[in-house]
């Protein structure tokens, strides 16, 4: 085959190619319009994909058992938007960045756990009127007023208590320092 050949039969496939798209290519994109439930950019790219097909089967194309190739394009083009959705829904859903920069943060639970457990010890090193107040205070909700009447001294007594202690728990527990604050 010479270099003249080669480039007529290119020239040759890619006229006939342009020409199944213009008389085809409207009511194939119809069809896969309505079949990629109104995506008009994936019907655009099941029409070419039907067309490189055609391309690669040009046999078909000039089979004498049918007087129109549009048949033969509109099955393509269907069989392909079926391959398409079976792949779509074989995959997960892909996720945008901008639904990851909005989802709620998860804390992890085994790290909760853990620092539970470290307060509830540094809590058991503070003396019993210390602990009485942040239980009160912190553990139970309660103002400094109704820590006061619920223990029987005075609001400011209270306060002081409940900062010694922190104080104190702020030295048995570095690590925490901030959340103590």
């Amino acid at each position: 085959m010479t270099a003249a050949t080669t480039i007529t039969s290119r020239t040759t496939a890619e006229h006939e190619l342009a020409e199944l798209q213009r008389e085809h290519g409207a009511p194939l994109f119809a069809l896969l319009l309505r079949l990629s439930d109104g995506d008009r950019q994936r019907a655009e790219d099941l029409v070419q994909e039907t067309l490189v097909r055609a391309w690669q089967h040009p046999e078909a194309l000039r089979a004498d058992n049918f007087d129109s190739v549009r048949p033969w394009l509109l099955t393509v083009a269907r069989r392909l938007a079926i391959d398409a959705r079976r792949a779509r829904q074989a995959r997960p859903a892909e996720v945008g960045d901008a639904v990851l920069e909005n989802a709620r943060v998860c804390a992890d639970h085994a790290e909760r756990s853990v620092e539970t457990l470290d307060v509830r010890e540094a809590v058991k090193t503070l003396t019993p009127e210390h602990r009485e107040v942040l239980v009160q205070v912190y553990f139970c909700g309660a103002s400094v007023a109704e820590a006061a009447a619920v223990l029987g001294i005075p609001p400011g007594t209270v306060k002081s208590r409940a900062y010694y202690a922190l104080r104190a728990l702020r030295r048995v527990l570095p690590g925490y320092a901030a959340d103590l604050r």
